[in-house]
């Protein structure tokens, strides 16, 4: 999914769910922070979102233009309605979102999650399109270790998941030779 891609989904989930503010917690969020992201990391044709200020409408989001969509067939790409608690994320998340608003949006907000939020939480979902995300964004030069390490300790999970988690975090730099 390219920028101008999830800034249309911004503008129809707005609608849609008649709120605002949207908040993008899944890989596309990427592309608040780095719109012209790698095209590794923006291999996914969904957006994970909730409105902000009416999260209950997330099923109305995947009904509306969700996988197997009018939308989806129409534009190739789509948004999945999610709960806030979809993603493991770091304390302190919402204080770092990243705004997307522009002509694009008509007006409304899209608040992605910044890297290291990002990155903890494909860290810890763990699965293998996860995992390469983490590497590639690593790769890239899009994160930093200090950063994730803070960001690590300060997210509620459990120890054996943390130890995973720094353990692969460890790994990608490594692999980016940064380790």
């Amino acid at each position: 999914m390219k920028r101008s891609q999830l800034e249309h989904v911004i503008r129809a989930v707005s609608t849609i769910a008649d709120d605002d503010e949207i908040i993008i917690i899944g890989s596309q969020s990427i592309l608040g922070q780095f719109p012209d992201a790698p095209a590794a990391l923006l291999i996914s044709v969904e957006a994970d979102v909730f409105p902000k200020n009416k999260p209950e409408r997330a099923d109305l989001i995947d009904g509306s233009i969700g996988e197997d969509s009018p939308f989806h067939a129409e534009f190739g790409y789509y948004a999945q309605g999610v709960g806030e608690t979809t993603a493991t994320l770091p304390d302190g998340w919402r204080d770092r979102l990243i705004p997307i608003r522009n002509a694009n949006t008509r007006g409304a907000t899209g608040l992605c999650l910044e890297v290291h939020d990002l990155l903890i939480s494909k860290y810890v979902a763990g699965r293998e399109k996860d995992l390469m995300f983490t590497r590639e964004a690593v790769s890239r030069g899009l994160a930093d270790r200090a950063t994730l390490r803070a960001r690590l300790v300060s997210t509620n999970m459990d120890p054996i998941v943390r130890d995973r988690v720094s353990s692969r975090i460890d790994a990608d730099f490594v692999a980016a030779g940064k380790g």
